[in-house]
């Protein structure tokens, strides 16, 4: 069945919400992190989703131990990072500080053999986020757009045994415009392995459209900006998936 992921993004230490992937236009919403991560943990998350934004600037993890110290909190949850993860090294660590998934990124784009590695170094644990415009994929920060096509690179993923793909509308992510339900089915349909659909999730009537999808392949949703600012209550949009998925 689908859970809601409530997302974390982690920047300078505190938990932000970036518009686009704009780094310049954040709002904050909390100068502690773990106490978030409580917080959706005690409303009933299932799994929570960070972000090292400073990580995905700089190439290498820059909040680790905040990560750490939400995976030690929390070691019934399975956690998912993503952000400047590069190497096998950044994985092990991550994995050896509790986190169940890290997500590669635009290593994954530029080069796609460090993905294959480390399914066959960490099997079950790695998943690929592919950020999308107009069914191309986008790297470094959403700032550039490759000329690959997401569906294409999504099989090539699935072919190297990564666990999931997150995958993201990049042209609404943090604009409260609605979740792309279409693209989101279209590349759960072209694979095997489970997408969790992320960007723009704006209230209930987002999960539900996503819920009432037949694709069986979407098995998540994250959810930021709308937990953060009321649209979406999480105990709520978890039992609205719970009861479409039921019925």
């Amino acid at each position: 069945f689908m859970i809601i992921i409530p997302a974390i993004d982690i920047k300078d230490g505190r938990c932000v919400r970036l518009r686009q992937g704009r780094m310049d236009d954040e709002t904050i919403f909390s100068e502690d992190p773990v106490a978030v991560a409580a917080r959706w943990v005690d409303e009933g998350a299932k799994r929570i989703h960070l972000v090292d934004l400073d990580g995905a600037l700089d190439g290498a993890p820059r909040n680790f131990d905040i990560v750490k110290e939400i995976a030690a909190n929390h070691p019934n949850i399975p956690i998912q990072i993503g952000g400047g993860i590069r190497d096998e090294d950044t994985v092990q660590n991550y994995l050896n500080a509790g986190v169940q998934y890290v997500i590669i990124g635009t290593r994954a784009i530029t080069a796609p053999h460090v993905v294959k590695d480390l399914c066959l170094e960490f099997p079950g644990h790695i998943i690929v986020g592919l950020d999308a415009k107009d069914g191309k994929v986008a790297v470094d920060g959403w700032s550039k757009l490759s000329h690959h096509d997401v569906i294409d690179m999504a099989q090539h993923f699935e072919s190297d045994g990564v666990a999931s793909i997150v995958f993201t509308d990049i042209s609404r992510d943090g604009m409260m415009q609605g979740v792309n339900v279409e693209s989101t089915v279209e590349l759960a349909a072209s694979i095997r392995i489970p997408v969790i659909a992320s960007g723009g999730v704006t209230d209930r009537g987002d999960i539900e459209r996503l819920c009432a999808t037949d694709e069986e392949g979407i098995v998540g949703i994250v959810v930021g900006r709308a937990l953060y600012e009321g649209t979406i209550d999480l105990a709520e949009a978890q039992s609205i998936a719970n009861c479409q998925q039921a019925g």
